[in-house]
């Protein structure tokens, strides 16, 4: 709403995306603050509290601490990116739909873990099928927008091939639910997830804007995307209302992002990657996400195909927990992982 001001006022400074993405940073960082410990507070008085799985001991004092935060985060980017974007811009407005409709599937699974006490949810096969849905939905309408389907490697100048329309549509389904259910794993420990979701994103708001600049695309040989730098508004305030949240959520965590936080931001960070082509690119961006979703792969494909295990348990981080490593160390150590392989991410900029 906002933008507008600049074509009805003649208000030049809310023309620039890097203002009203700075704006929409602070907005939903003070929303997030303002609304959280409201409901924190609601969530007690109505024992919304995160169940524990009975496999994972050691997270026995946390069986009070309230879950479905990621609502919080999502309603206030939400509310921030429709304040300062411009709600013509396609590419801004799927991004918010993506994080709504991810956030849907969560909440249902979330309310659904709260009112039977117990940390099965939603059936496997309908949650899936609802992302799926969901996946196969924001990506035909990014081709049909005209979202070119072209095969990116990281480092490398110019594109492997075409991908096409179905094989596009299929591709990009594959990598909403391959990220959105890595974040998902992930999101085990007090803000796991949150940091290395900051570092992605604000990779992805870098490669995004450059590719929505003419100027800045043409001088770093990088694929332009016409009007995907809109998108940065919106990203940079999730990273904002993360921000509010990891407030609290930091060991030891008053509230939980719970599915609702972690899938809908799973299916951004994919989102993010699909429009700046750097959907390969996302294994070194996410590099913890995908470093936990391995951990249980081989652990499954271990245990059914040996009978022996590769962990102590998986994911990764509660290996480390059973081998005695403090929750600090783990959660720091992941942090720090995710940064540098985000600043190794961004030197594909340059080296290609």
């Amino acid at each position: 709403m906002l933008y507008f001001l600049f074509s009805i006022f003649q208000v030049n400074i809310f023309q620039y995306i890097t203002f009203r993405a700075g704006l929409s940073f602070f907005l939903a960082f003070f929303l997030s603050v303002l609304f959280m410990p409201l409901f924190i507070r609601w969530a007690k008085a109505k024992k919304a509290n995160q169940p524990i799985s009975t496999y994972v001991p050691t997270h026995e004092g946390k069986k009070d601490t309230p879950t479905m935060g990621g609502i919080v985060f999502v309603l206030s980017t939400l509310i921030s990116s429709l304040l300062c974007i411009n709600l013509y811009n396609l590419y801004a407005l799927f991004g918010l739909l993506t994080l709504f409709l991810f956030c849907f599937v969560g909440a249902r699974d979330d309310f659904m873990k709260i009112a039977a006490k117990n940390n099965s949810g939603m059936s496997a096969r309908m949650k899936f099928l609802l992302l799926a849905l969901f996946a196969l939905t924001i990506s035909y309408a990014l081709y049909s927008f005209g979202h070119q389907g072209k095969f990116y490697l990281p480092f490398v100048k110019d594109p492997l091939f075409d991908m096409g329309g179905v094989f596009s549509i299929l591709f990009w389904t594959l990598v909403f639910l391959a990220t959105s259910n890595a974040v998902n794993i992930t999101d085990g420990l007090d803000g796991l997830a949150t940091v290395p979701s900051i570092c992605a994103l604000i990779s992805l708001s870098i490669f995004v804007y450059i590719g929505g600049h003419a100027a800045f695309s043409q001088y770093l040989l990088w694929p332009q995307v016409s009007q995907s730098g809109e998108l940065v508004v919106v990203s940079l305030a999730l990273i904002g209302s993360l921000f509010g949240f990891l407030w609290y959520n930091c060991h030891p965590a008053q509230v939980f992002m719970g599915d609702s936080g972690s899938l809908a931001l799973g299916s951004f960070i994919a989102y993010m990657a699909i429009v700046s082509n750097n959907e390969v690119l996302l294994f070194l961006i996410g590099f913890v996400f995908v470093w936990e979703t391995i951990s249980v792969i081989l652990q499954i494909g271990s245990y059914k195909i040996r009978k022996k295990k590769v962990f102590l348990m998986a994911p990764i981080h509660h290996h480390y927990e059973m081998k005695g490593w403090a929750e600090n160390k783990i959660i720091i150590r992941f942090w720090i992982i995710a940064i540098l392989s985000n600043l190794v991410a961004l030197l594909s900029l340059k080296i290609r």
